[in-house]
């Protein structure tokens, strides 16, 4: 990709510069990438804060990345 970084008066990155026809074909290969915004059902947000919640109050019982894993696999 011939990307063009946009930087401030500091050198700071802010922005990208994509071409349109690489742009184009961004989008052709991941639908929906264009999207402003993507809408997440309500249903799923009560379910993240819910398991947020759990994890505040358990905190001890929970599992690190690859403690689960090993745990998952065991059971296969």
């Amino acid at each position: 990709m011939k990307l063009q970084y946009i930087s401030d008066s500091t050198g700071k990155t802010m922005g990208v510069y994509i071409p349109i026809s690489e742009w184009n074909e961004l989008k052709a290969k991941y639908k929906g990438i264009d999207q402003e915004k993507i809408d997440i059902p309500d249903w799923q947000k009560e379910e993240v804060k819910k398991r947020l919640d759990d994890f505040k109050n358990n905190a001890e019982q929970a599992l690190d990345f690859d403690s689960a894993m090993d745990s998952i696999e065991k059971d296969l």
